[in-house]
């Protein structure tokens, strides 16, 4: 049956002609009856035919042939969690990441600060907690020595915590207030002061002084992070966060024609008075096929590395503490009761063993209170669990009893990077750790994002990477790490596409090629599925088209 819909299609492209073929390729299709193919053929926004030689042949006076050699072609990437604005606006500012002593640290804050003497305020992000001593974390003393004539601001690779120097430190009067919110300020055990280390929103004593961008910095950042984005093959974007105000950033952005990634978007509802009819208003304003409304976005809790995810046992490096959850098991239920009633998608970042337990049982309650109301089955409401880095064992079938999506990025679990964070787990729960291919033999669906600009890379070639790797890029250790929660290429390819597709209702018009699918095609350099994985990261975007159009080819 499925073939004689692809030569129906194909056929019936006779009368529309083509504007862009795409032929001569190994074309991963991700539809499971037909998942390769030769050619594809598109005509306005829309993939009219997948196939062979013939789809060529479609070809008309006024169609773009673009012959791929044998090259490996996919539907575009989907990164079902970032925080896109937030990223673009950090293109312009310090990046620290891969700096891995404080003397390369402070050697690339000094030359941005010399580089940029206009700025009032010297910004960044990047460092990884594993870099600093092992006594120790950030200090302000090893930010002053790098720039003591303005304030300086520098947030961590993962946007949980921050280092501030002793200036931007007296502006935010951190020494003389107490905070008492989701987070820390931490402080020297001797003297009292804050060191410059502040933990979640800790950070805002001295974020919320920063000068704040302009529309049309803004603006001008979200079109420097989709050329970005074009260039990595990234076609969806899941933003994990926003308002009204910065979701018509990105409407302007796509008058000017700018646009070149979909956009769903879950708003922060950070409170628990939050006005969700509010949130269910822009629901139904954007939802189209370019920027679209979801749901909302609740924190539980915060990260490993900083003692801050909600844990059911202790720390193993920090005895008697365990984190504490953002919200009462009370509140956070309520409110999932509130958004499911209101048709609001719930996406919930939960690190924590503790934290993914609450969020499931704040969903089980969502379904038993409003019951078959406003959803023909619960599995429709799609609830989301963003990150599950540590899962207790008997929670595990609970996601696809509940039809709970398991949102996660292999990014944050690159080798290089979890030294701190191993540590911290312990051993016992390490078995545990970023259970990807666990939760997909249980029967969850696993989707995969960066978090960006909260990782150590946006690029979904180093998800990939490590997904079907759980080893560093140079092979070492050559065991993996946890190699038991390697996936296959092929399950890492859906999680990036069509499994996003589904994570925003959009399952019927993107994720796979096939005719009537939007055209948002990626060709790549090498084929993933024939080479050594361990050469995937080797892997280079060549081509990418969104919506039927090619807005990036590699130079």
């Amino acid at each position: 049956m499925l073939r004689w819909v692809f030569c129906l299609c194909a056929a019936a492209v006779a009368v529309a002609q083509p504007t862009l073929i795409l032929k001569n390729g190994r074309v991963w299709t991700g539809v499971p009856q037909r998942p390769f193919a030769e050619s594809v053929a598109i005509t306005g926004n829309s993939i009219t035919a997948v196939g062979g030689r013939e789809v060529a042949k479609l070809a008309g006076p006024k169609t773009r042939v673009i012959d791929l050699g044998g090259k490996f072609a996919m539907p575009g990437f989907n990164d079902s969690h970032v925080h896109f604005l937030g990223g673009a606006r950090g293109l312009k500012e310090i990046d620290l990441t891969g700096a891995c002593t404080i003397e390369e640290m402070q050697r690339r804050i000094r030359d941005y600060a010399e580089r940029h003497p206009q700025l009032e305020w010297i910004t960044g992000a990047g460092w990884e907690y594993n870099c600093f001593p092992a006594d120790r974390m950030a200090r302000k003393e090893d930010l002053d020595a790098a720039v003591k004539d303005r304030p300086a601001f520098i947030r961590a690779y993962d946007g949980h915590s921050g280092w501030a120097n002793s200036r931007a430190l007296r502006i935010g009067e951190v020494g003389r207030l107490t905070f008492n919110g989701f987070g820390e300020v931490e402080r020297d055990a001797l003297t009292g002061e804050p060191t410059g280390y502040l933990k979640e929103g800790a950070m805002s004593l001295v974020s919320r002084h920063v000068p704040r961008p302009t529309r049309e910095t803004n603006l001008q950042a979200l079109e420097e992070g989709y050329r970005l984005a074009a260039s990595l093959g990234v076609t969806s974007l899941q933003n994990a966060s926003g308002d009204a105000d910065t979701i018509a950033l990105y409407d302007e952005v796509r008058r000017r024609g700018k646009q070149t990634a979909r956009v769903s978007f879950a708003i922060s509802a950070g409170k628990k008075d939050a006005p969700l009819n509010d949130y269910a208003a822009l629901k139904r304003q954007y939802a189209d096929e370019m920027i679209r409304v979801v749901g909302i976005k609740l924190m539980l809790d915060g990260v490993i590395e900083s003692h801050t995810a909600a844990m059911l046992d202790s720390y193993s490096d920090r005895p008697g503490v365990t984190g504490e959850p953002n919200w009462t098991a009370e509140d956070y239920n309520e409110m999932c009761v509130r958004a499911d009633r209101l048709g609001l998608q719930i996406y919930t970042h939960a690190i924590g063993d503790r934290a993914v337990r609450m969020a499931l049982d704040g969903f089980d309650q969502a379904v038993k209170r409003n019951g078959l109301r406003f959803h023909q089955t619960h599995k429709d409401r799609r609830f989301r669990i963003e990150h599950i880095e540590t899962i207790h064992p008997a929670d595990i079938p609970r996601f696809a009893e509940l039809g709970v999506l398991a949102m996660m990025q292999p990014i944050h679990a690159d080798p290089g990077t979890i030294d701190v964070w191993s540590k911290a787990v312990g051993p016992k729960r390490l078995t545990h750790a970023f259970a990807w291919r666990t939760l997909e033999r249980a029967g969850a669906r696993v989707t995969f994002g960066s978090d960006w600009p909260a990782c150590i890379s946006f690029d979904p070639i180093r998800g990939l990477h490590n997904a079907v790797n759980r080893r560093t890029i140079d092979g070492k250790p050559e065991n993996g790490w946890i190699p038991t929660e390697r996936v296959s290429v092929e399950m890492a390819l859906r999680a990036y596409t069509s499994s996003g597709a589904v994570a925003s209702f959009e399952e019927a018009r993107k994720g796979r090629l096939a005719p009537g699918m939007l055209a948002d095609v990626v060709v790549l350099s090498q084929d993933p599925f024939k080479i050594d994985p361990i050469r995937i990261h080797e892997t280079r975007v060549l081509t990418t088209v969104f919506d039927g159009r090619v807005v990036y080819q590699r130079p």
